[in-house]
């Protein structure tokens, strides 16, 4: 039986019990407000770049949810829930320093772009030009490239709306940043509304035709981080197909379906049921590392294609997006050298990112959803998700 949330929000604050302390100098996070509203979003002193550059951390509290947001990166640094009983864990992966991130190569919670996910060889062909980008994925190019959105400081307005409250985050990409064509404006919305739901928006105009597919590299472990592995959490996905991948995790362009495979996530199962059966994909991706195609497609409103739940806590997630896929990566590189917030070191399985996108390689295979933006045009793109025990 699934609890009201708001229920057990009330209850662990009559208990009084306590929020997670992050040991980076921000003291302890106070108890969550039950009541409509939310508090306005604070900033704190996060870490300072070798260039000088102050990084600043804000956090934002609302409707039982507690986030914490890096200007470096635009990155999510803590995400933070009740179980069913009200007990509070951080339940994304993530580091206690600046150093760590700026040294990092999993991409933690960050912000990505210009394009999310892979381009074949770093090139694609737009309008009749060539264009190469930054390659960092052995011979392509991965999530923007090797300075990409999540290495770049964010400009954060906070904002508060009614009951709502949330962040601002700007950047502009100049013409060729990267190798990408048209300097690029980005604006993503970070909100926390009065139930606990974030909601992440997306917008951008560009002054030549680009590429552009953004989105969020959260990785999640809602028994909390750090306690090991995600292989019994259960995975719902609304996709009846996939795209299978070459060696180097392209897409190969054909849409298979998932029946029979173990790709097949459309009843709600364990991650690690079916994760070692030997399937050749998997073989190849070390794990679960592919695009979905989401039944709904492209749609005008968020619609939900995700649920995910650990039977332990009870807590789960669910993400609506208007988005035609979902990116399932199931932590397979994380190999026992990265030491996370909690202390302890992060090891293959140990969380999972599931990245609402358009389809990898896109520019390069046209019986994909395009993802090409012209002047005059606006890019927008919703994802929102909603906590439950």
């Amino acid at each position: 039986m699934e609890l009201n949330r708001r229920t057990v929000i009330a209850g662990a604050a009559a208990a009084g019990i306590a929020a997670t302390t992050l040991g980076t100098g921000a003291g302890t996070a106070q108890a969550a407000s039950a009541s409509p509203g939310g508090r306005k979003p604070v900033k704190e002193l996060f870490g300072t770049l070798a260039d000088g550059t102050r990084v600043h951390r804000w956090s934002l509290e609302n409707g039982g949810t507690r986030l914490k947001v890096l200007s470096y990166g635009g990155i999510i640094q803590s995400l933070e829930i009740p179980d069913r009983h009200g007990r509070y864990a951080n339940v994304s992966l993530g580091y206690d320093n600046l150093d760590a991130y700026v040294k990092g190569t999993t991409y933690f919670g960050a912000t990505i772009g210009r394009y999310g996910n892979r381009i074949a060889k770093g090139r694609f062909t737009l309008d009749g030009e060539n264009y190469q980008l930054s390659v960092n994925d052995g011979v392509n190019s991965l999530h923007g490239g090797a300075k990409g959105f999540n290495t770049k400081v964010w400009d954060i307005e906070p904002f508060t709306a009614g009951s709502d409250v949330g962040l601002h985050l700007h950047y502009t990409s100049v013409d060729g940043e990267m190798g990408y064509p048209g300097t690029l404006r980005t604006k993503v919305t970070f909100t926390l509304n009065r139930h606990g739901d974030w909601r992440i928006d997306y917008e951008a105009t560009t002054d030549r035709p680009t590429v552009v597919n953004l989105t969020n590299h959260t990785y999640y472990n809602l028994a909390g981080e750090g306690s090991g592995s995600i292989y019994d959490h259960e995975l719902w996905l609304a996709a009846g197909r996939f795209t299978p991948t070459d060696p180097g995790l392209i897409p190969t362009g054909e849409l298979a379906k998932v029946k029979g495979t173990p790709f097949d996530f459309t009843r709600a199962k364990p991650i690690g049921r079916d994760i070692r059966t030997g399937h050749q994909q998997l073989v190849t991706a070390k794990g679960y590392d592919h695009n979905f195609v989401l039944d709904k497609g492209v749609t005008a409103r968020p619609e939900h294609v995700v649920t995910l739940r650990d039977p332990g806590s009870g807590r789960s997630l669910k993400i609506l997006t208007d988005q035609p896929g979902v990116q399932f990566y199931s932590g397979n590189f994380l190999d026992g050298t990265l030491v996370g917030q909690s202390g302890h070191t992060y090891r293959q399985g140990d969380g999972l990112a599931l990245e609402t996108q358009h389809f990898p390689d896109s520019p390069n295979e046209p019986s994909f959803p395009s993802t090409v933006l012209r002047p005059g045009q606006t890019y927008r793109t919703t994802t929102i998700h909603t906590f439950g025990v």
